[in-house]
């Protein structure tokens, strides 16, 4: 017999992960905690090792495959096979200091890995399945054809068995055009088929980060009212001020920017609009107002947007708050932020103006009820005790949600961040 390891539970709810890519393959001989894969869910692009020691046997899934959590991803057969407890740790390694708790899973994981202590087995009683062919689909059992979700989705409306269609995709996937043709005729005739795609077009599916922020923002901007109100400032004491800071031993190594002020004045009226950081319960009907401020960061990745947040951010110094902006972003651009870090956000700002944009409307990340997006800072000229001169000016705007912030609140939590950057001393005193 096999032993199968089933797609985990990767935490807040998620449902499926798409694989992304296989580092391993049929015949490898894998240990304990290894990479396995990477798949990508709603969240995060996620390295997922293994908590079974053996010869992989067969891959059930594809690269660009979606899979449910629950499902059987990967086997182990051989002469031995060791499957590691991730309930708890052993004696011995704890008191040398180290777990043997799998990198990556924790106490919430799904049911299947729970109960199950280091298991041996002799050759005699595991039988490994065949090794996968170069195409994969030699192992596959009809259940497992490979097919992408539309695709299925398009054979469950015919009424088709997708074990029962030859694929003519990569790896011999299962493509629209295969499911139509196998039905007698089109789905969709007014579509163009995987296959038969115009020259002059790209098809690209929706999946992960893009497929799940689509669906975030439609939720939350047809859910939440949402209300936006700009402020102009003079901001050129804040640009004077992340100057310094850059020249200071203190921030030695650290990456100083006008975010870095920015941030800092928003935790600051944070703590004095209280309901700016809180979120509407439909099903309790109550409005739950947070004690930490996470404040998320609206990251542009490769993916897709991302909004990793930083944890209790008002606790932090501005060298710390420096060294937490930088690992965010750095970590979401490398596919590296982990799930906690997306979820959990109370307040966020989006920066546009690291794109030479002025100024924009954005839509509240869901559970928030607020979103902070800073504008380009321009040298231009403005009033500045009583006569005009060059100075360095930013629009600011704030949506937030008009059931949980009064339009009196929410003008003046835009107000006071606004006072705060043209005379940043709060942000030294603070900080």
């Amino acid at each position: 017999m096999a032993t199968d390891f089933l797609l985990p539970d990767l935490g807040e709810g998620l449902t499926d992960a798409e694989i992304v890519r296989w580092l391993v393959k049929a015949g490898d001989e894998v240990v304990l905690n290894q990479v396995i894969c990477e798949v990508e869910t709603a969240k995060a692009l996620v390295e997922l090792p293994s908590p079974i020691i053996g010869i992989v046997s067969a891959l059930h899934a594809a690269e660009g495959e979606t899979v449910l959590v629950g499902a059987p991803i990967i086997s182990f057969g051989g002469a031995e096979v060791t499957v590691q407890d991730l309930s708890a740790t052993e004696p011995d390694a704890e008191e040398d200091g180290r777990s043997n708790m799998l990198v990556g899973y924790g106490p919430g994981a799904s049911d299947h890995r729970s109960g199950h202590r280091r298991q041996r087995a002799s050759a005699a009683e595991l039988t490994p399945e065949p090794p996968l062919s170069p195409s994969l689909s030699s192992s596959l059992s009809p259940s497992r054809v490979l097919a992408k979700p539309p695709v299925r989705d398009l054979a469950r409306r015919l009424g088709l068995d997708l074990a029962t269609v030859t694929g003519t995709g990569s790896n011999g996937a299962v493509i629209r055009s295969d499911v139509e043709a196998a039905s007698g005729s089109p789905a969709a005739p007014s579509v163009v088929s995987d296959r038969t795609a115009s020259a002059d077009e790209t098809r690209v599916p929706i999946s992960g980060v893009r497929k799940r922020t689509a669906a975030a923002m439609v939720s939350s901007a047809f859910t939440a009212p949402h209300v936006t109100e700009f402020v102009t400032v003079d901001v050129t004491a804040t640009v004077e001020l992340v100057d310094r800071l850059r020249a200071h031993p203190a921030f030695e190594g650290a990456r100083v920017t006008p975010l870095l002020l920015i941030a800092k004045a928003l935790a600051i009226a944070t703590v004095r609009y209280p309901a700016l950081n809180s979120r509407w319960d439909e099903a309790a009907q109550e409005i739950v107002t947070y004690r930490a401020i996470n404040l998320g960061i609206a990251v542009a990745t490769p993916r897709g947007l991302m909004v990793p947040n930083i944890r209790d951010v008002n606790s932090l110094t501005l060298r710390e708050l420096a060294d937490a902006l930088s690992g965010l972003a750095t970590r979401a651009r490398d596919g590296k932020t982990a799930v906690a870090e997306l979820s959990g956000g109370t307040i966020s700002i989006t920066n546009i103006g690291s794109f030479g944009i002025d100024s924009g409307t954005p839509i509240i990340n869901p559970g928030e009820a607020a979103i902070l997006c800073s504008g380009a800072i321009r040298r231009q000229p403005w009033e500045f005790r009583g006569e005009i001169a060059l100075r360095s000016v930013m629009t600011l705007s704030v949506s937030f949600d008009h059931r949980l912030v009064d339009g009196a609140a929410g003008s003046a939590f835009l107000a006071e961040i606004g006072r705060i950057l043209a005379d940043p001393l709060e942000l030294i005193a603070l900080g």
